[in-house]
């Protein structure tokens, strides 16, 4: 049986954490950078903040231990769709 759309998308999700995270099951801000650089450049391009990550990285480090576990990046991503959405909503879908 094929996987549909969002259980594709969800594998996505879990894997590109886990591609970023390694073995060690959490990603730390150096890994976090590479994560936002590599698969939200168009995003971090439009921030007007340099230390965007850094501030990514403290709201996310829950624990304050300098590590983002899945919990977290999953907030990430959740946060971002949910910005994505509202822009959609406003701007896009009357286009269409």
């Amino acid at each position: 049986m094929v996987p549909s759309e969002l259980e594709q998308a969800m594998e996505i999700l879990m894997f590109t954490f886990h591609k970023y995270a390694g073995d060690k099951n959490y990603m730390s801000k150096e890994d976090l950078h590479k994560m936002m650089d590599k698969e939200f450049g168009e995003f971090l391009k439009n921030q007007n903040d340099a230390l965007a990550v850094d501030k990514i990285m403290k709201d996310l480090d829950q624990c304050r231990d300098g590590r983002v576990n899945f919990h977290s990046y999953f907030s990430l991503i959740a946060g971002l769709t949910i910005a994505c959405n509202d822009y959609y909503s406003k701007n896009m879908k009357s286009r269409k």
